[in-house]
């Protein structure tokens, strides 16, 4: 990827950081093979070099939204994780954390499902998708092995199932309540899945919405 010294705009924002808040925005709305770079460079308010000059072309900018939503969603679950100790209580976190997205009035789904959607196999996007679904599911298996699952792999895959369909039941029905649902999936998951010992359901996250409202 193109490196340049940044130029500062206005806003105190480098030309690049600029570029990739347009990005996030516009892609995120509309989608990667949508959005056009004129129209980037258009919200951004910066000369059009300064794409080329800051990722080279319209598939690193793409490639750079994708690693920083990764990046994102990622300290966001880490970060609703380690507020807990008990190792069933830190599974429930991701999705109390997740019921907070669905509920946001921007949430128009997942952006790697969106990216992928059109893209051809093998590229950029591809290996992106790849990686973010791989750290999510890896999270997942870590944290069941934690709560002594007998078969941690096949567990965190199960509750990565529960994950995407949560995202993709919002996102298609315009309800972000369907995390409820999908909390008492985890919950009749686990039950069967774990030890005994380890089954005590924390209190559901206050924020999780209780009603039907359009994303």
């Amino acid at each position: 990827m193109m490196t340049t010294a940044p130029t500062q705009g206005r806003s105190g924002r480098s030309a690049r950081q600029r570029l990739l808040d347009a990005a996030d925005e516009l892609f995120y709305d509309e989608g990667v093979h949508t959005v056009g770079i004129d129209r980037i460079i258009e919200r951004a308010g910066v000369a059009k070099a300064s794409l080329y000059n800051s990722f080279g072309s319209k598939e690193e900018l793409i490639e750079a939204y994708l690693d920083n939503r990764h990046a994102g969603t990622m300290a966001r679950l880490t970060d609703a994780v380690q507020q807990h100790t008990d190792p069933v209580a830190r599974v429930y976190a991701i999705f109390d954390a997740q019921a907070e997205m669905l509920a946001q009035p921007n949430f128009r789904g997942c952006a790697f499902i969106s990216a992928s959607a059109e893209a051809p196999p093998g590229g950029a996007i591809e290996h992106a998708a790849d990686s973010y679904r791989a750290d999510i599911r890896n999270l997942f298996t870590d944290l069941v092995e934690a709560a002594g699952a007998p078969d941690p792999a096949t567990l965190g895959r199960q509750l990565h199932m529960i994950y995407d369909g949560a995202i993709l039941s919002a996102q298609m029905d315009r309800d972000p309540s369907i995390a409820v649902a999908a909390r008492a999936a985890v919950t009749a998951l686990l039950d069967a899945a774990l030890p005994s010992g380890s089954r005590r359901q924390p209190q559901a996250h206050p924020t999780t919405p209780p009603t039907k409202e359009h994303s």
